[in-house]
């Protein structure tokens, strides 16, 4: 079986033997710019409610139909809202896979395994296809382990939205990140509602936070971090947006959007609200969903003070002054490692309409809570899968899917009868 993002009682990596350049400036083809502009202040209340429609939880019941088979450990799918009713696939391995009219087509979209590290928590992570993507854009995104297990962003050329397949040689590096050990690596990507790209990093691993990275504004790791790469000039890999929270604090590094994460290893954007939801991997009692509502920026989810809601470290009289906390948890008696999911905006299950569904790696359960409420929340049980669910993601209507890395399934949620 292969163990993707768990928290310490799924499994412990131990350290690389590789000393950490967190704090130095990422690796890039060319220089990185900020344009002039003032920063937003650090928020710090906890999130309020995301508005939209309120879901029915009691009501709701689903089940998983299978949409294709024959994956190798995939981890990852998304949509790109082109009308062509293709689903994309990471592989770990390294590969993207397209599900077309119900089918898996043979050639992969793109395969980078001769670049990639995969295995425990590495891999191709995850892909992003910008707003607009086929019509205006040919290039989309990828967050991947490198063959040193450090973290690689990176763009590719598709060429045309409708392309079949995807040239490797085509990468163009627009960040790296150097991690000092083999877990936490994150992996989220995805486009905020500015068109901005965010990137989900975890703390470089270990058991708890050790160097203390994801409170460290200096470093990148345990962190949100947002760029803009639709709007820097040739030659120049990203620009810094000039709204980011930190640009103008010394010592910080202006990619950081949010902090104190421990292994933000999937999350998504609401497309109705902006709203920014992240399934955090706990440590070794509490999984966490985090939010931040469109516009925020600067918030501290708390890691490694809190774990969840409860303290971390020290064990008791932890401040939650500054501190947003989450709106939902479970504790590890129904899981050990969260898996991230969607605010549910599909039709075929009017029931889930402006539910905010996610899932656990190892115990496969699905839960759901309402999207819309405020303050901290109870999730509701609506199905338990029977497997290692490792993304969850839509199609171009909004319906939903799941990957199942140890099956090699991608998974279609609908209505029970």
């Amino acid at each position: 079986m292969v163990a993707v993002a768990c928290g310490e009682s799924g499994i412990t990596a131990g350290p690389s033997g590789r000393a950490s350049n967190a704090s130095s400036p990422p690796r890039a083809s060319g220089p990185i710019t900020s344009p002039p502009g003032s920063a937003r202040p650090g928020s710090t209340a906890e999130a309020p409610p995301t508005g939209g429609e309120h879901p029915d939880l009691a009501a709701a019941r689903v089940t998983t139909t299978n949409a294709v088979s024959g994956l190798a450990a995939p981890l990852w799918v998304t949509a790109v809202a082109d009308d062509s009713g293709r689903l994309f696939v990471t592989e770990q391995a390294g590969r993207i896979r397209v599900v077309q009219d119900g089918q898996l087509v043979p050639t992969p979209y793109l395969d980078i395994a001769d670049r990639v590290q995969a295995g425990g928590e590495r891999g191709l992570l995850g892909v992003a296809f910008p707003p607009a993507f086929g019509d205006e854009r040919s290039t989309f995104y990828a967050h991947y382990s490198d063959r040193d297990g450090n973290t690689v962003v990176a763009s590719f050329d598709a060429g045309s939205g409708g392309a079949a397949t995807v040239d490797p040689a085509t990468e163009r590096i627009i960040l790296t990140q150097d991690q000092p050990y083999a877990n936490h690596n994150g992996g989220w990507i995805g486009f905020d509602p500015d068109g901005m790209l965010m990137i989900a990093l975890g703390d470089g691993g270990a058991g708890g936070d050790p160097e203390n990275r994801a409170s460290n504004l200096g470093t990148l790791l345990g962190k949100i971090l947002r760029i803009d790469v639709l709007g820097a000039p040739d030659g120049t890999p990203y620009l810094i947006p000039p709204d980011n929270p930190f640009v103008q604090t010394e010592g910080a590094r202006p990619e950081v959007l949010h902090y104190g994460l421990r292994n933000p290893f999937r999350d998504s954007v609401d497309l109705e609200t902006g709203a920014l939801w992240i399934g955090d991997v706990g440590q070794s009692a509490w999984e966490e969903v985090d939010v931040a509502p469109a516009g925020a920026a600067g918030l501290d989810f708390g890691w490694h003070r809190w774990e969840g809601r409860h303290c971390y470290d020290p064990a008791t009289g932890c401040d939650p002054a500054g501190v947003t906390l989450p709106v939902t948890e479970y504790g590890h008696d129904a899981g050990c490692s969260i898996i991230g999911g969607v605010v549910y905006r599909g039709d075929e299950i009017p029931a889930l309409r402006g539910a905010y569904l996610f899932s656990d790696y190892c115990s496969g359960t699905l839960w759901a809570i309402d999207a819309t409420a405020d303050g901290p929340q109870t999730p509701t049980v609506l199905l338990q899968t029977g497997r290692n669910i490792s993304s969850i993601g839509t199609d171009d209507a909004g319906e939903v899917y799941l990957t199942d890395i140890s099956g090699g399934n991608l998974l279609r949620l609908t209505a029970a009868g």
